[in-house]
């Protein structure tokens, strides 16, 4: 193994490329899922998917993460960011419409949610640190139906194994 000149080894640890049409794709309802990293090349640190929303898509049931940090980068069309009114179903105190380049962090315990209630695709850059819960993704493709809203008794048994929390059982619905 070649060292640097104070004899400290070099490490020869590779590089993970995903070209632009590689990575696992999985259909969530009529979400689509491209994951780019699952935290097999990062010892879990960091987990890495592209979020594909068709216009006037829901998203999931209001929720927290217990376990888990996430980001979101906007890279095409707008997402509404819900943050959930605790004690009203389907009722959010604050709404976020984040457009093409911006960006929302989620940290650990945030009630969220998000959705797709415009006329144009979404496209997300979506991180998850550490990596585990790009398995939830992988769940959930194989629980729904490709193209039909996501019931949201699957989601709630599906978030359950992913030290998630339901706020409430309304998803936000595209208005």
């Amino acid at each position: 193994m070649p060292t640097l000149p104070n004899g400290i080894p070099i490490p020869e640890v590779p590089l993970s490329f995903v070209p632009v049409k590689a990575g696992e794709v999985l259909h969530l309802g009529p979400l689509t899922c491209r994951i780019m990293e699952d935290g097999s090349n990062t010892d879990n640190r960091i987990g890495v998917a592209e979020l594909i929303m068709p216009p006037k898509t829901p998203g999931p049931p209001p929720h927290w993460h217990e376990m888990h940090d996430e980001t979101f980068f906007i890279t095409q069309g707008t997402v509404r960011f819900h943050v959930p009114e605790p004690g009203n179903p389907g009722a959010d105190k604050k709404v976020v419409d984040a457009k093409t380049g911006d960006y929302m962090v989620v940290p650990i315990r945030s009630p969220h949610t998000f959705s797709n209630p415009f006329d144009e695709e979404a496209r997300i850059f979506f991180t998850s640190t550490p990596a585990f819960y790009i398995n939830y993704f992988k769940l959930l493709s194989t629980l729904g139906e490709e193209g039909k809203p996501m019931p949201a008794e699957v989601n709630m048994m599906a978030m359950a194994m992913y030290a998630t929390t339901l706020v409430d059982k309304q998803p936000r619905k595209p208005q």
